[in-house]
């Protein structure tokens, strides 16, 4: 498994993990009507302006998981489900690192991610609720000194 900076020909496949990443991460978290409208189409207008600052898992030629970091802040780190589990997420975490990651923002009940920021080291700074998808949600700000 490898990390390597995304490419603009790499959007379609990277919409499509977050798509199925956001509706597996997500499904007791959302409402169905906001799952739905984060289809790869989604996706992949979001990062036709933001791939740049994208890293990619490999795992041989396929990607499983990116990661998107803006001045520090990660802004998305999504896994393909099938690939969870297998390293790549912490490759992408490390990487982040190296490139001087010091804050993410999470769900307050994405239980499963908290679980992986905290064993990578990563601490709750702030709990706090804001606007998303149209209703007050919960979240939490990690650190990384």
């Amino acid at each position: 498994m490898i990390v390597r900076p995304a490419r603009a020909e790499d959007i379609p496949a990277l919409a499509a993990i977050a798509e199925r990443s956001y509706r597996a991460a997500f499904a007791d978290i959302l409402e169905e009507s906001v799952l739905v409208g984060r289809g790869a189409a989604f996706f992949a207008e979001r990062f036709n302006a933001s791939w740049e600052r994208m890293l990619i898992a490999l795992s041989g030629d396929t990607p499983i998981g990116f990661l998107l970091m803006t001045d520090g802040h990660i802004d998305m780190l999504f896994m393909d489900p099938t690939a969870s589990g297998k390293g790549g997420g912490a490759l992408l975490l490390r990487q982040a690192e190296v490139l001087g990651a010091k804050s993410l923002e999470c769900f307050r009940d994405n239980h499963s991610a908290r679980r992986f920021y905290e064993r990578h080291g990563w601490r709750v700074t702030r709990e706090y609720e804001r606007e998303f998808s149209g209703r007050r949600r919960s979240f939490v700000l990690y650190g990384k000194s």
